[in-house]
């Protein structure tokens, strides 16, 4: 991960606490702070169309569940909430590479390679509804650390440009009890805007059990999409694929 990707992230961490601190309610800065902690294992493979610069080739991914698991080209992420009276603060780091063997036109043997890294800040309040159900509503930003590799051998090319980028994002979080035990959680977010990248937005849904009084078990779904373009550096593509997670709270 480059330096330029960690001054961002950091940046952006310190802008979001400094303003969320700034804002929070009296109220909220007398309480206990609370958080959980949770990680991840995603069936995700990229898809999508990776042209590193202008003029070279564009090479397509596209990996069924089936293709990914038996690659091994798997993602994984973590999350991290914390929450003191209504504010809430929220983390998401994510990690994705698939790599792909096909041809580019017209019709040359070509591979390619792209490894995604997407560091998520955000802050916001805490508003209960109805039925013991929860919705967080958030601000913040995504950094992004793109890296492709492009290769056509009997063409004599190969090219590996990196990438890095900051997004602004708004995002919802419902978490929604049913039963004893279990809960669903919902998320999702959109940004860029064109700031850093076209567009970029998530969805991600869990089935949550309570398996004691501090460990909670998820499974669920989620697609991750970003759209950039930048210096004839395009990439449009999505993470997407089950996910089974385990839950501290804390």
């Amino acid at each position: 991960m480059s330096h330029k990707f960690l001054s961002s992230v950091f940046a952006a961490a310190t802008a979001i606490l400094a303003v969320s601190f700034a804002v929070a309610p009296s109220s909220a800065r007398a309480q206990e702070w609370t958080g959980q902690a949770t990680i991840y294992g995603w069936g995700a493979g990229v898809g999508g169309d990776f042209t590193p610069r202008a003029g070279a080739p564009t090479l397509s991914f596209d990996k069924s569940l089936s293709e990914v698991l038996e690659d091994l080209d798997a993602a994984l992420f973590v999350t991290g909430l914390a929450r003191r009276g209504d504010l809430v603060l929220f983390g998401d780091f994510t990690y994705s590479s698939s790599s792909r063997e096909g041809r580019v036109p017209p019709g040359i043997p070509a591979s390619g390679e792209v490894t995604l890294r997407a560091l998520t800040l955000a802050a916001g309040k805490r508003f209960d509804i109805d039925g013991g159900a929860t919705i967080d509503v958030m601000g913040g930003l995504r950094g992004w650390s793109l890296d492709g590799k492009v290769s056509v051998p009997l063409a004599g090319v190969s090219l590996a440009p990196e990438q890095t980028f900051v997004d602004p994002i708004i995002a919802l979080r419902v978490n929604t009890p049913l039963a004893d035990r279990w809960s669903v959680l919902s998320y999702v977010d959109i940004g860029g805007f064109g700031v850093g990248s076209e567009m970029t937005w998530q969805a991600a849904i869990t089935a949550n059990y309570q398996a004691t009084e501090n460990v909670y078990l998820s499974f669920g779904y989620r697609h991750l999409f970003v759209d950039y373009r930048d210096g004839g550096t395009e990439f449009e593509g999505s993470m997407t694929g089950p996910l089974a997670g385990v839950t501290w709270r804390f």
